[in-house]
């Protein structure tokens, strides 16, 4: 059977703007040079040796891939990756796939695009691609449709379910990503302790360890064998809603099961109070930990110096990385942010700087995220200014998060010029702003009046499939109608229902 699939918006033409906005290179951008032009780009990928394909090139070659749909600003894919005379490989298209899952739309014209090219022959890995992005535009139809096709062509593994179960809880579908698991059955599947635990962990990872706990007290001894790791799954889910009397119910009757906490179970408990701010409880079992000579993770290090750092309580932080020091495990990035956070809490952030440079000395970053910490406490403390500067200074290439931060800031401050100047960045990378950028930016354009380019991003945001926040809206909806435009208005409507109706047809 040939699978065989009709797209609505597929087939139509992307703006130059749209599609910018579309490619996201994610937290690993590896911030390649573009040399080449769009119209000469030859990618040499044989399909018979994915041997010789190292992970940078492949990488390599999808960012460039992404960048030949973002010059474009009629053209449709099919023509863009034609005239590039560009020979996929599946390792690339699964990395295209995976460069483009917040734009599914997208990603499905490129999975057609190669399933239609000679000799090509998708594989699992770019199955799974697709259906992962197709789920986060509620696309369930076509991705069963996809399931169907892998299992004729003998694709099909236990992690498809797993990726659309996901998809489903995400969406609050709780009853659908139960049903998703147990549909492997159906497929030949046999549903093992293994697959219990992911559905448990599918179910708590996605804020709903409620029904997490009620399948696991259905199924218990009935038709599963709970292990170490069922229950120390509902420890961490309950642990993330920071319900400490169900984590301590959880934790005993693990034991009263004959479990004996390990130090991953440790590590969540600790983490729990930490979120709490228990932190003297998370210290007590700290010691627990210790005294049963359970050696103490980084994770667990990174937990204590977050939690008490955010408490102020700075001296017993420092006490805990001088301990996680000397704990035989080598010192990496998430130890140092943490130690950078917590000094940045107390106001102290000439050493945060100091903790920086240590990190630049040992090889070990700065990253991302410790620009990320201290960006959001230099605008903590009003120092905008300076916080401006680091962005400007910093050693490695901003995510997707970083830009937020300084767009944020931006707009809180009245700076929509500076604001906008970030977002033009954020673009030239080809990184996809998300619901919350959007939604800032949008925001303080009406607050300035600027009501023709708040609809602009509005109707972009729509365009790269995000739906629109309900209050984000009514701003924008009571500022048009301010103004006597009940007609942009209702265009606006009628193409946010036009977005949450569209289908992706099998």
């Amino acid at each position: 059977m040939i699978f065989a699939c009709i797209i609505r918006l597929a087939g139509r033409q992307f703006s130059r703007r749209v599609y910018c906005r579309i490619l996201s290179v994610g937290e690993q951008s590896l911030n390649l040079e573009w040399t080449h032009k769009a119209s000469n780009l030859i990618l040499h990928k044989s399909l018979h040796s994915p041997s010789v394909e190292t992970q940078v090139g492949v990488s390599q070659d999808a960012d460039r891939i992404c960048k030949i749909l973002s010059k474009s600003t009629d053209s449709t894919v099919e023509t863009l990756l034609n005239k590039a005379s560009i020979e996929l490989s599946p390792s690339l298209v699964e990395e295209v796939l995976k460069k483009l899952s917040n734009a599914g739309v997208l990603a499905f014209s490129v999975f057609k695009y190669a399933e239609n090219q000679k000799g090509f022959k998708h594989t699992t890995a770019t199955y799974n691609a697709l259906i992962e992005s197709l789920g986060k535009i509620k696309q369930f139809k076509l991705a069963w449709s996809l399931v169907d096709d892998m299992k004729h062509k003998k694709l099909l593994s236990k992690d498809t379910f797993a990726l659309i179960s996901r998809r489903y809880a995400r969406a609050r579908k709780v009853k659908e990503a139960i049903t998703a698991f147990q549909r492997m059955e159906e497929y030949g599947f046999t549903m093992e302790v293994c697959d219990f635990n992911r559905m448990l962990d599918t179910l708590s990872k996605s804020r709903n360890v409620g029904d997490a706990q009620k399948v696991f007290d259905k199924m218990k001894k009935k038709r599963f064998e709970p292990d170490v790791k069922s229950y120390t799954i509902l420890l961490e889910g309950w642990g993330q809603e920071m319900n400490l009397l169900r984590v301590n119910e959880v934790y005993g009757e693990m034991k009263d099961e004959g479990f004996e906490p390990d130090v991953v179970t440790y590590g969540i408990i600790i983490n729990a109070h930490c979120k709490a701010k228990k932190h003297d409880e998370a210290i007590r079992f700290f010691n627990e930990m210790e005294m049963r000579s359970c050696k103490p993770s980084p994770h667990i290090f990174c937990s204590l110096i977050n939690g008490l750092g955010s408490e102020r309580r700075l001296n017993q932080a420092l006490e805990f990385f001088e301990r996680s020091k000397s704990s035989g495990f080598p010192l990496e990035a998430p130890t140092y942010n943490a130690l950078v956070g917590a000094y940045c809490w107390s106001q102290r952030v000439e050493d945060a700087f100091k903790v920086v440079e240590e990190m630049r000395t040992k090889g070990i970053g700065p990253n991302a995220r410790t620009y990320d910490i201290i960006l959001h406490h230099l605008i903590r403390m009003q120092r905008t200014k300076e916080a401006y500067e680091v962005y400007q200074k910093m050693s490695c290439e901003p995510t997707v998060s970083t830009y937020e931060i300084m767009v944020r800031m931006f707009c809180n401050k009245e700076r929509l010029d500076m604001a906008i100047k970030i977002w033009d960045e954020m673009k030239g990378k080809g990184v996809l702003p998300g619901m919350h950028m959007f939604s800032s930016l949008i925001t303080a354009l009406c607050n300035e009046n600027k009501l023709d380019e708040a609809c602009e991003y509005f109707s972009e945001m729509l365009d790269v499939g995000i739906k629109a926040p309900g209050h984000m809206f009514s701003r924008l909806k009571q500022a048009l109608l301010d103004e006597g435009r009940k007609d942009k208005v209702a265009e606006l409507a009628v193409k946010m229902d036009r977005l949450r109706k569209t289908q992706l047809l099998g």
